[in-house]
């Protein structure tokens, strides 16, 4: 599945450091603005724990774990709702991506030059929002226009979008994003097809120094208070640690480096996991001597439409899925195992493959 997750942020907070980590692709990294012109692509695996187990397990020829796409977007100014900087190629960036990184700079670096001359992640934050807003609010300004000329022919459905659209319109006047105004499912539908900017989904990624990776900081603490009602995830971590972290060669050098830290894990690593969780994803596993696969699905997807996945032809052809729990298998320690416990499930067409479900599919074209 081809979602992704956009990496912004004002100019020097850390964004391409951050995407080299994450990919290990060479965005250039340099301290002045616009840097990053065109959008860096990297495509990233999710790091996974029970692929590992799985793979102890089955021994198989082959482990595929599943990945998302993370897109470094050029560097954002104020008034790139009307075009200043590189305002519309960002925004036009920012349009293709399921989800945003929003990166914030949380600590304090003379050496390192701040775009307006201090660090204020609340007011960075502020900064990107109103250009999203600004220019979420000129879309459906167009989208009123045309909404009204159907009203005034008395069409029942220009009536009904004119309403939900004079709601945005005032919700996004008031300086909130449209993803924290309180509509129902069905009047998202209606409002989908504006592809609103402020809808999609948003992780503020707190950048830190050393002293603050484990506990935050003031910065930090500012951040949370501003987006506490935002429903919105915030995440801590230095990228420059992370960076420290990918020139190690082992594993046994990066375990000691975060251990003197007092760190589990990269926090690049909670990144992916939080992204991947952000895009409303979850995974289920094929299980095999030929292959071990993870799987990348929507949240709420049923046994169909995650076959589909693997090939258009298994859900069209979808006769059933043959289910076991991730758990079951594990303390079992084979299909055949799970199959003589009663732990192996048959599932038709309405079934919803929960996260971690290992799956076979049986269909026919």
């Amino acid at each position: 599945m081809a979602l992704k997750c956009g990496i912004v942020g004002l100019p020097n907070v850390g964004k391409s450091t951050l995407f080299n980590c994450l990919s290990n692709a060479k965005a250039q990294s340099a301290n002045f603005p616009f840097c990053t012109i065109e959008p860096n692509v990297g495509t990233i695996t999710v790091p996974d724990t029970r692929l590992n187990k799985l793979e102890e397990l089955v021994k198989p020829e082959r482990v595929l774990p599943t990945t998302i796409e993370i897109v470094d977007i050029a560097g954002l100014v104020k008034g790139a709702s009307k075009g200043e900087g590189l305002g519309n190629q960002f925004l036009g960036n920012i349009r293709e991506c399921d989800a945003i990184l929003h990166v914030l700079r949380c600590f304090e670096d003379d050496n390192i030059v701040h775009v307006d001359g201090k660090v204020d992640p609340v007011g960075d934050k502020e900064v990107i929002d109103t250009e999203l807003q600004l220019k979420d609010l000129e879309t459906v300004e167009k989208a009123i226009s045309g909404a009204q000329r159907k009203a005034k022919a008395g069409d029942k459905e220009g009536i009904k979008l004119l309403e939900l659209y004079t709601q945005l319109k005032n919700h996004l006047e008031s300086g909130k994003n449209a993803r924290a105004i309180d509509f129902d499912d069905d009047k998202w539908d209606l409002v989908a097809d504006l592809h609103l900017l402020t809808v999609k989904p948003v992780m503020y990624v707190c950048n830190v120094d050393e002293a603050s990776v484990k506990t935050g900081n003031t910065f930090v603490d500012q951040v949370k208070e501003a987006v506490k009602d935002e429903n919105a995830e915030v995440l801590v971590l230095g990228a420059g640690i992370e960076a420290d972290i990918t020139e190690l060669d082992s594993f046994e050098e990066r375990q000691m480096f975060l251990e003197d830290l007092g760190l589990e894990e990269p926090g690049v690593a909670k990144l992916i996991r939080a992204a991947y969780s952000l895009l409303n994803l979850q995974t289920y596993f094929t299980a095999g001597v030929k292959e071990v696969r993870a799987w990348t699905i929507e949240k709420g997807m049923t046994a169909p439409q995650a076959a589909g996945v693997i090939h258009s032809d298994f859900e069209k052809g979808f006769i059933r899925a043959e289910v076991m729990k991730y758990d079951d298998f594990v303390a079992l320690g084979s299909e055949a195992a799970c199959k003589e416990a009663g732990k192996l499930h048959v599932e038709g067409k309405t079934y919803v493959p929960a996260d971690g479900d290992i799956m076979h599919f049986r269909f026919n074209v």
